[in-house]
């Protein structure tokens, strides 16, 4: 027996159990490290004294594996695992993915699109009296009616169609312990309507008086004006301090999201990290070549929750919240240590990092008492007058880890906000990244240049990229050191016209970028950005944005990024000629691309003396 948590009932009978209290059904490989939820929520049950099992990927074409644990004493609780099923499976362009980085052996295809909804049902056929909470991203992010981009619909929402008896959005460690203990008091789950940070079901005549009504599923799924509407709604009210209760209809079932659960308390999140994780995948899976999503993970330590930068594109301001929560340094320097003992550390931690890695405080001191602000941003367009910019504890942590005996170098990969950089009047923890925390290259996020664009995205003006720039390089110099900043970019994003991405490919070209890979926008469920995809409104303004639907409008915006690659020849020329920039086309320095034409006929001419070349010598043989 080894220290995971049972995945087959010979594991269970081995630990002299004859049931189980929970099962834990998961789309994932099933990998115990803090960064992985599963790991985190079947600890969490088990440090509350339960009887846990994890069914990692059950084959759903069959009910065998569901069963092979009999039924648990008190129920389920199913997730598709890190990462929403259908991003798991399908590119942005909806191709079929090859691979699965967390699956063992990076294969695809083991666990079933709409994960969560599959497992419920078939839990549902099978013991349709035992409670089914559902919980993680797929189900995080699809608990309100919602756009599917892969359907092209808007869907109900997840409880509808999987039959679940409960929702658990966000981070989740303290719905679950609630819902556990209740459960265990011989209470019913059909009377749990008043755990924070839950959603559930019920007729429509029992619905709470109390809260904020989105436009029924009925009628976002008919009006792109009232989807709009209701996407701000369920923004607006992500916030545990100010944040009001949201209801919307589904036929003749109330669908109610209860008030978000408070973020962990410093003292919670140093326990839930302190528990004892086994930091590994599961030893079967060895001979498979293990799991490859541990590999960016495996020595790395998370040290806040939540992000204030809230970019629309991003799932992670609905989902963990705006709220920032941050681990002790005490907690962190322990972690650190644990790592140092593993057999395969090399000495270099990945990452001291969490959604955004130089946030370790809240945006300002009123978001304490009064949340954060409804429908403003607290670093865009420009920062607040009231941000507190301040890194002095992210640094003091910084030092203390990569001063560990045992510790060769302390990189920062999870991103910083350059922005939020920029604001602090101390230059010293600026310095102290440049010439310590960066692994030959840093890797920041403008993701466009185009103040349209960029609003539309709810990030920084470019303007802030380009002054951080010059510090990173004139710091970088000063050390006497080669490093590299390397800009994630986005093609395609609603507001982007074909004039910004040829703006964009002109900003690249006037500073000598030639990005390696570009990111087309992918709608996902629960942004803001994916309501402007699917609506081709601003739910915040609700003026008309443009959106490039068609995979040959995407074509052109992406292959204008990568301009200077050959194969984007013909794909840049008619982007430019739709846009009637010709003079962008030609052989002038500033011209983006030759004219095809013209490159016909240097082959051609190419060719012909070629052919020329080799007749003379031919003939000189002979």
């Amino acid at each position: 027996m080894n220290g995971f948590l049972p995945i087959s009932k010979k594991d269970m009978l081995e630990r002299g159990w004859d049931e189980v209290d929970f099962i834990y059904v998961t789309g994932d490989s099933y990998v115990d490290h803090p960064s992985f939820g599963a790991a985190i929520i079947t600890r969490v049950l088990e440090d509350e004294g339960y009887r846990v099992a994890v069914l990692s990927q059950p084959n759903w074409r069959g009910t065998a594996d569901f069963t092979q644990f009999g039924k648990p004493r008190l129920g389920f609780f199913v997730t598709s695992g890190n990462i929403d099923s259908m991003v798991a499976h399908y590119t942005a362009a909806k191709r079929k993915r090859h691979d699965d980085a967390y699956t063992a052996g990076g294969v695809a295809g083991k666990r079933p699109d709409r994960a969560v909804i599959v497992y419920s049902n078939i839990i549902k056929s099978i013991y349709p009296d035992s409670p089914v909470i559902i919980g993680g991203l797929e189900a995080s992010l699809r608990r309100f009616a919602h756009y599917d981009y892969w359907d092209d619909e808007v869907k109900p929402s997840i409880l509808v169609e999987s039959r679940a008896d409960l929702l658990s959005f966000g981070m989740g460690e303290n719905q679950t312990r609630e819902i556990a203990k209740r459960l265990d008091n011989g209470e019913s789950i059909s009377s749990m309507r008043d755990i924070l940070g839950t959603c559930y079901l019920c007729p429509t005549a029992e619905t709470t008086y109390e809260g904020a009504e989105c436009p029924s599923y009925e009628n976002v799924k008919t009006n792109k004006k009232e989807y709009a509407k209701s996407c701000r709604i369920q923004q607006d009210e992500q916030d545990h301090i100010r944040g009001r209760v949201i209801k919307q209809k589904h036929g003749r079932q109330m669908l109610v999201q209860n008030k978000p659960m408070p973020p962990l308390t410093t003292q919670e999140l140093d326990h839930v990290y302190s528990l004892p994780y086994m930091r590994a995948y599961h030893p079967s899976y060895e001979k498979l070549g293990g799991v490859p999503g541990i590999a960016e993970v495996e020595f790395s330590i998370t040290h806040n929750r939540g992000c204030f930068g809230a970019c629309n594109f991003c799932s992670i301001a609905f989902h963990q919240g705006r709220f920032i929560t941050t681990r002790s340094k005490e907690s962190i320097v322990e972690e650190a240590k644990k790592l140092i003992q593993m057999p395969n550390f090399k000495g270099y931690i990945h990452d001291v990092g969490g959604p955004t890695a130089n946030f370790r405080q809240p945006s300002c001191t009123m978001q304490l008492e009064k949340g954060l602000c409804k429908g403003k941003k607290c670093l865009a367009p420009k920062p607040c007058p009231n941000l507190v910019s301040d890194h002095a504890e992210y640094l003091d942590i910084l030092r203390a880890v990569r001063n560990l005996n045992g510790v060769k170098k302390v990189f920062i990969r999870s991103g910083i906000r350059y922005d939020y950089l920029l604001k602090d009047k101390d230059d010293t923890f600026f310095r102290e990244l440049v010439e310590n925390h960066v692994s030959g290259q840093l890797k920041v996020a403008p993701e466009h240049c185009s103040a349209a664009v960029l609003d539309k995205m709810g990030k920084p003006h470019i303007e802030a990229y380009v002054e951080f720039s010059k510090r990173y390089f004139k710091y970088t110099g000063e050390i006497n050191k080669e490093q590299y900043l390397v800009p994630y970019l986005m093609s395609s994003h609603p507001g982007s016209t074909l004039d910004d991405a040829i703006e964009l490919a002109l900003f690249l070209k006037k500073r000598h970028i030639r990005p390696e890979q570009v990111q087309d926008f992918y709608p996902t469920p629960g942004t803001i950005s994916t309501c402007m995809f699917y609506t081709e409104l601003d739910p915040y303004t609700m003026e008309p944005v443009y959106v490039a639907k068609t995979e040959h409008d995407k074509a052109m915006q992406r292959a204008l990024l990568q301009y200077y690659n050959p194969k984007n020849q013909r794909l840049v020329e008619e982007a430019l000629k739709r846009a009637k920039r010709y003079d962008l086309i030609g052989f002038d320095s500033k011209c983006l691309v030759k004219p095809t034409d013209s490159r016909k006929s240097t082959q051609n001419n190419r060719q012909k003396n070629n052919a020329h070349k080799s007749n003379k010598k031919f003939r000189g043989k002979r």
